[in-house]
């Protein structure tokens, strides 16, 4: 299913991704088993949304201009409003109202991170999970890679295909043959630095979107991940978090180790060096996480801050860089600078979004959606296989649906981003003539309701995508 969205994803960017490809090799296709019959071909998926017309007219920054100009000035947006649209075909700048300026993002932040990420790691990068042999016989030291979606087992897991700690306890039985299991030490020293980004609200490590952030979780710190998967829908996806993500996985390991009582109790540690079959540090098993590519797609598609720290870590560990929220920014930095997008234009704290203290100029998000979108870095384009479609999903499910917004409806593909006073969206947009844009519409003054703050900057993307604007 992911590979028919990006077929028509990647199709709608000026792109074409078919199986056999980069596609298939970043999902981790499995070639047909010796002896096996091969399968027949699949059809080709039939687009359901209309897609760009490569020989459309390209808009005239004046009309583009006569178009926006009123609506940029709507009361709703409050006294700073930042915006830029540009062509994904050329790269051309149609126009700009404060688009260089530094502006809070919110959650638009995590294009940034996925495009990052998608560079310093590829698509197809999974992250490992590991346990090793103690210092002593029994022992074992669960080691976290930095993977937010590990699971406990199949049934309870809140991201579906997730590695799974039952599929590792499984081999480290199989590993210790005779030895019993008789302590679990957890290694979360991947991450350093602290937990939560002295940015954020005061409110973020309880209000359900943010966790405490190590490199060893199950099921991005969820307390009830069954039943945050069944409510994710009307919590929008907020749910309660666990105070100490590692521990909370070195618990649920040892239960699976058939540990109880004091031998169930988790220490934190550090892991051997790495010794031979049977000496301490030697690899017992592991688990690998989803690729990159999907856990960028949930990242976008859900807003899912915790995978989004996660990716930040990745791109720092990438770079050489220590896996801190720190770390993450510098690195994001780093890459998006090297991919030549202008690194001056972009200051993050976190990869989230959530920190106040991020600044993306307008420009600098039509640049890189531009750069991932018109196929000369074609590993980028998996940014766009999670935008939300106006109308239809994601955050932009229930929008696009009033009167004068309706024209964006479909055709509207956006990231959006909300703290209090803070309200964002980037993302494409084809017009009435068939022509691709992205834009980037970013406010941090706001003071009036979310949900005029919200109609005011759907009229914006609607007079794009309901006019030739020549």
């Amino acid at each position: 299913m992911l590979a028919t969205v990006l077929v028509l994803v990647l199709a709608t960017a000026g792109l074409a991704v078919l199986r056999p490809g980069p596609v298939a090799g970043w999902l981790g296709s499995e070639a047909t088993p010796s002896g096996a019959t091969a399968a027949s071909p699949e059809p080709d998926p039939q687009a359901v949304l209309a897609g760009p017309d490569a020989n459309a007219p390209l808009p005239t920054g004046a009309g583009i201009r006569a178009a926006l100009d009123p609506l940029v000035r709507a009361p709703a947006l409050g006294d700073r409003v930042n915006v830029s649209v540009a062509d994904v075909t050329t790269g051309q700048a149609l126009y700009g109202s404060g688009p260089d300026t530094p502006t809070v993002p919110a959650s638009v932040t995590k294009l940034a991170t996925g495009v990052a990420v998608l560079s310093a790691r590829g698509p197809a990068y999974r992250i490992p999970t590991r346990a090793v042999a103690g210092a002593n016989p029994g022992e074992v030291v669960l080691v976290g890679g930095g993977d937010p979606t590990l699971a406990v087992d199949r049934k309870n897991a809140f991201y579906p295909g997730a590695a799974r700690l039952d599929d590792l306890a499984a081999q480290v039985r199989a590993a210790l043959g005779g030895t019993a299991p008789t302590k679990v030490i957890v290694d979360s020293s991947l991450f350093s630095g602290p937990v939560f980004e002295p940015g954020w609200d005061a409110d973020i490590p309880t209000g359900g979107f943010g966790a405490a952030i190590t490199a060893l979780m199950t099921d991005g710190a969820r307390k009830d991940p069954a039943q945050a998967r069944r409510t994710a829908e009307e919590t929008n996806h907020a749910a309660d978090r666990v105070p100490q993500p590692d521990l909370t996985a070195g618990r649920q390991f040892a239960k699976l180790l058939g540990l109880s009582g004091s031998a169930a109790q988790v220490t934190r540690g550090t892991a051997p060096a790495a010794g031979a079959a049977g000496a301490p540090g030697a690899e017992l098993g592991t688990v690998e996480s989803l690729p990159v590519i999907r856990l960028v797609d949930i990242m976008i598609s859900d807003s899912d801050n915790v995978i989004a720290e996660a990716m930040a870590r990745q791109v720092a560990l990438a770079k050489g860089k220590p896996g801190s929220f720190a770390g993450g920014a510098a690195a994001t930095d780093e890459v998006l600078g090297g991919l030549g997008l202008p690194a001056g234009e972009i200051s993050l704290a976190d990869g989230s979004g959530l920190s106040r203290t991020n600044r993306i100029s307008p420009s600098l998000l039509t640049d890189l959606i531009t750069l991932a979108g018109n196929g000369s870095h074609p590993e980028l384009a998996a940014i766009f296989g999670g935008l939300p479609v106006g109308g239809w999903s994601g955050t932009l499910d229930e929008r696009y649906r009033a009167a004068t917004t309706r024209t964006g409806a479909g055709v509207v593909r956006a990231k959006t981003g909300t703290l209090s006073g803070v309200n964002a969206i980037a993302g494409t947009v084809t017009t009435a003539d068939g022509r691709l844009l992205t834009f980037a519409v970013l406010t941090d003054r706001t003071q009036g309701s979310l949900d005029e703050t919200r109609q005011a900057l759907d009229r914006i993307t609607s007079a794009l995508a309901g006019c030739g604007c020549r």
